[in-house]
């Protein structure tokens, strides 16, 4: 008897929960219901409007990815007030409301990749408690401070692919928490000294593909939980003896595709294991003034990844050849 009460109770929750929409889905959406809440993905190019009618309440993964949306507004969102995922990403989204978030406080992961935004209004991350912002492949050419309320929640911020051709510092001061930047593949031309002194709990840092052809000494000196740092494909033409001094959790180092002749003396000095260290594909100059590196290339070759593609790019008779088959007589050294 008790059996028949449970299976029929159970019969009746489950109509209840239908009529109220917990199990309903979107038109052009699929959807799951795991017992965290519901997770709709909606992925069809005829998708023009947001996906209202059918929203389980109970949603907490909202994934809606290369259609044809062009607007979204604050109303929409209420309706899924659950929510802690939400992905935009490879739409025809051109601008957003500044009350946007204001129905999802949840929200902890935002996705806006491959987007049309050029602007975005003030505060229009001030009302949930963001960890993940990921504004990729826009074509944003500033970030405002505005965007941000003071002692932000996040974690992760990626702004690649854009038009950026600086970000100020006041920015970085709301986002004392940022453990993952992401600027890659933006116009950066440089780096004050004191741009980064704010993000003391970063660990991820993505500068690759910018325009940057000098670093200040003290660019990284606040930085001290660095564990990766991406400056590969710029135009970097030196380096500071001391611009990786205190980065004792430094393991990777991705220096390749610049426009670097030879590396100070000291610069690699502090690194220990784990450490590996990209540098391939730079005009090097095998001259006297390579002794440093070649001398740190033939201690540590298992911290050098791609180590057969560091080869001299001069003098003419050394060019192509690798920098650590070289004697101290091909570099001119004297009394090694």
């Amino acid at each position: 008897m008790n059996l028949w009460l449970l299976l029929t109770f159970a019969a009746l929750l489950e109509c209840g929960c239908q009529k109220r929409g917990v199990y309903s889905c979107p038109d052009l959406c699929s959807c799951s219901f795991p017992p965290s809440g519901a997770e709709v993905v909606c992925s069809q190019s005829s998708l023009v409007h947001f996906p209202v009618d059918g929203l389980p309440p109970n949603t907490t993964k909202l994934s809606i990815q290369s259609t044809n949306l062009s607007s979204i507004a604050a109303s929409h969102l209420s309706v899924v007030p659950l929510l802690d995922n939400l992905q935009l990403y490879h739409n025809n989204l051109t601008n957003l409301s500044a009350e946007l978030l204001s129905f999802i406080p949840h929200l902890k992961t935002l996705d806006l990749t491959g987007n049309r935004l050029v602007h975005l209004p003030p505060n229009i991350f001030s009302h949930a408690l963001l960890h993940s912002l990921v504004l990729k492949n826009n074509q944003f050419e500033e970030a405002d401070v505005a965007w941000f309320p003071f002692n932000s929640s996040l974690a992760s911020l990626d702004l690649s692919g854009n038009r950026l051709s600086s970000v100020p510092a006041a920015l970085f001061q709301r986002l004392p928490g940022l453990t993952n930047l992401d600027l890659s593949f933006n116009n950066l031309q440089e780096l004050h000294e004191d741009h980064l002194k704010d993000l003391c709990e970063l660990e991820t840092l993505n500068l690759m593909g910018n325009k940057l052809t000098v670093l200040k000494p003290a660019t990284f000196t606040h930085n001290l939980k660095l564990s990766h740092l991406f400056l590969q494909e710029n135009r970097l033409q030196e380096l500071p003896a001391t611009l990786l001094h205190g980065l004792q959790h430094l393991e990777l180092l991705m220096l390749n595709q610049n426009q670097l002749r030879h590396l100070p003396p000291g610069l690699l000095d502090e690194k220990k294991d784990p450490f590996l260290i990209i540098m391939s594909l730079n005009p090097w100059e095998c001259d006297e003034d390579m002794e440093y590196l070649w001398r740190w290339i033939t201690t540590h070759p298992q911290n050098v990844l791609f180590l057969e593609d560091v080869t001299c790019s001069s003098p003419e008779a050394l060019k192509n050849q690798q920098v650590a088959s070289l004697t101290s007589s091909q570099l001119g050294l004297k009394n090694i």
